[in-house]
């Protein structure tokens, strides 16, 4: 799907290109998952070619992805409170939800600079961001540094590989798996400490 979704792109003109960039670098903070990295390494093939060029394209794949955070970021910030307590996500209990928002509050603005880095989070990272409220400018900032450098790697690999571009598509998903393990792992291990802190202060 994907290959036959480049080769009609290697029949557009250079704008249209950018246009689907960013369209799927936005997306892609909306609707997780979906294979935005690995089309923007395809982008990174199309430049090995000449078909466009190197920073027009990180620039619009950067652009595209901050955007898309800062949505979620404000959808958290306008309706993240009203889906939390109207029972929207029943399957995280509402105490954990606030502590999870407090810890965000003090580590949020970090959690921001690798949010790029965190592949198939994103989307959850900018939700919450929202909704604890930590300040729009530094956020779309840090959001735009992390966003550049990654879609940076992303864009120069695609250069690199040229028409082995797709063997990518193995790592990150190697990668993504790793991160998700590595995620899960540390949230439990804090809602066990967590637990063990709050049994240990009612008692």
């Amino acid at each position: 799907m994907i290959e036959s979704l480049i080769a009609q792109l290697q029949q557009l003109d250079p704008l249209w290109v950018y246009v689907a960039v960013f369209v799927i670098a936005y997306v892609e903070n909306l609707f997780p998952p979906s294979p935005s990295d690995l089309m923007i390494v395809a982008g990174g093939y199309l430049v090995g070619i000449g078909h466009i060029g190197f920073w027009p394209t990180l620039i619009v794949a950067t652009i595209g992805s901050t955007t898309g955070f800062m949505t979620m970021y404000k959808i958290g910030d306008w309706f993240g409170i009203r889906i939390i307590e109207g029972g929207k996500m029943k399957f995280l209990p509402l105490d954990s939800i606030h502590k999870v928002e407090a810890w965000f509050r003090h580590y949020g603005y970090w959690l921001i600079i690798i949010n790029r880095f965190l592949s198939g989070t994103r989307a959850v990272v900018g939700f919450f961001a929202g909704m604890s409220e930590v300040r729009f400018v530094p956020t779309a900032i840090l959001c735009f540094i992390s966003a550049l450098i990654w879609n940076w790697l992303l864009v120069y690999a695609g250069t690199l590989l040229g028409e082995n571009w797709e063997t990518i598509g193995f790592y990150l998903s190697t990668y993504s798996q790793i991160v998700t393990v590595l995620l899960i792992t540390g949230a439990v291990v804090l809602l066990i400490l967590w637990k063990k802190r709050k049994g240990g202060n009612g008692a």
